[in-house]
């Protein structure tokens, strides 16, 4: 496992409030570059967009508070790792949906914190969208 070294720091406070607005207002700035959808280009799948909406819907589906604090908190790091790594990801097919899958790439904050972005593809459609990020704990390779 390759893992990218972001620059970026996770989104610092414990509070939904604090976090929330710091993540969104990030995710605001993506959005006024793009006309319809909100995306970003991603340097590992040769500038194509990744489609950022899905992430929150995804997102406010979980019922633990906490959790979403925790997944908010990386959302700078996680995008940044869409737009400059070229580290092969963890692919795999979606043993629900065969037309779909899941690619995870994995990161390094600032802080030295592990943590993974999953990316969902549509083979079909060659449509691709940030679906999660959250910390992980293994062994680092750089």
């Amino acid at each position: 496992m390759q893992v990218y070294k972001t620059r970026a720091k996770q989104i610092p406070g414990s509070h939904f409030h604090i976090v929330h607005k710091r993540a969104f207002g990030l995710h605001s700035e993506i959005k006024k570059k793009s006309k319809r959808r909100t995306y970003i280009r991603s340097a590992y799948f040769k500038k194509d967009k990744i489609f950022l909406d899905l992430f929150w819907h995804h997102l406010f589906d979980k019922q633990n508070w906490r959790d979403r604090v925790r997944r908010m908190k990386l959302y700078d790091c996680a995008t940044e790792l869409i737009q400059n790594s070229h580290f092969k990801p963890n692919s795999t097919i979606d043993p629900n949906k065969s037309t779909e899958v899941l690619h995870r790439f994995y990161g390094v904050t600032a802080n030295n914190e592990l943590f993974c972005v999953q990316i969902k593809e549509h083979t079909k459609k060659k449509q691709k969208f940030l679906i999660s990020v959250f910390p992980t704990e293994g062994p680092v390779e750089r």
